[in-house]
């Protein structure tokens, strides 16, 4: 628990860290514009100016704080169940038995199914609120037949970079969650290798080093053939395990072997109504965001030099 405590106030720090760097950058650019804004659109009064100004970088500074704390959040909550599958790996250096192993994922997907289920609304949200919201803008700014420059259109390239990254974050935590939940049955099945390796190992040691002293405390029991001394220097003789030692080692190999074949069909990971958030399914979306981008550019762009 001490070393989970330690890990999460790195997690913890790591999201302020992460609110900062992205929200200070937005916040100095949102005021350089407002800034420039002012300059060279014609006004009244400074004073109202400057109230003006004030009152929308405050405002705006709020709503995305709200937006990308959300997204950290989520990715918050994904960095620590990271923690647990990466420990996870390290519980298989103990030596328990295999159904604490399968107990222990089990609780681990149960947490993890809970974070989709809670999350899932706001992830789907997001997606369609930030592409509808692009679409729209990307409309109204290639149906324009207006000049864009930094005054009239800053403001929609600011706020559209603030929604790609909360959506990249989040993608990045849900992906992340699932190739460490889907890594766990590659970790166990290089962990039952090399414990069947080693059990083989030693069983063949163990094996060889009774030979000798069973072999000169009851020779008849070993062997039923009295073979000369030639023959004796001529063949190594191994014993065959007993039907006990035997029984007991093929049981643990086979539970060994049913606990990795659980972990290989049942990866999880961070879902959508079923859908796994993965690379896979982030490429799907990307080629889909793209595809979104190009239909309407030749409909904006086509339409208006025809």
């Amino acid at each position: 628990m001490a070393q989970f405590r330690d890990e999460y106030v790195k997690k913890i720090n790591g999201f302020f860290r992460l609110l900062a760097v992205w929200v200070i950058p937005f916040l100095l650019l949102k005021i350089v514009r407002e800034a420039v804004r002012i300059i060279y659109v014609p006004h009244h009064s400074w004073g109202q100016s400057v109230a003006i100004l004030i009152a929308l970088i405050f405002s705006w500074t709020y709503s995305i704080t709200i937006y990308l704390s959300g997204c950290a959040l989520f990715n918050l909550v994904c960095n620590f169940q990271v923690i647990h599958f990466e420990n996870y790996g390290k519980l298989l250096e103990r030596d328990m038995d295999v159904s604490q192993y399968i107990e222990e994922h089990i609780r681990l997907t149960h947490y993890l199914s809970k974070i989709s289920h809670r999350f899932r609304i706001f992830f789907i949200l997001e997606l369609l609120v930030v592409t509808a919201s692009q679409v729209v803008a990307l409309f109204q700014t290639t149906w324009n037949s207006e000049i864009i420059n930094f005054i009239n259109g800053g403001d929609f390239v600011i706020s559209s970079i603030v929604e790609l990254v909360g959506l990249i974050i989040c993608l990045h935590a849900a992906a992340k969650i699932t190739h460490r939940a889907q890594g766990t049955g590659s970790v166990a099945a290089k962990w039952h290798s090399i414990v069947t390796c080693a059990s083989d190992d030693t069983s063949q040691v163990e094996i060889s080093s009774n030979c000798g002293s069973s072999e000169a405390a009851n020779t008849g029991h070993l062997l039923c053939i009295n073979y000369s001394e030639s023959d004796l220097e001529a063949v190594d003789y191994v014993p065959v395990p007993t039907t006990t030692q035997l029984a007991s080692y093929m049981s643990t190999y086979h539970k060994r072997q049913a606990f990795v074949t659980y972990l290989q069909s049942n990866p999880g990971g961070f879902s959508v109504f079923g859908w796994t958030i993965d690379r896979t399914l982030i490429n799907t979306i990307f080629f889909l965001e793209m595809s979104l981008v190009l239909f309407v550019l030749g409909k904006t762009i086509t339409i208006y030099h025809s």
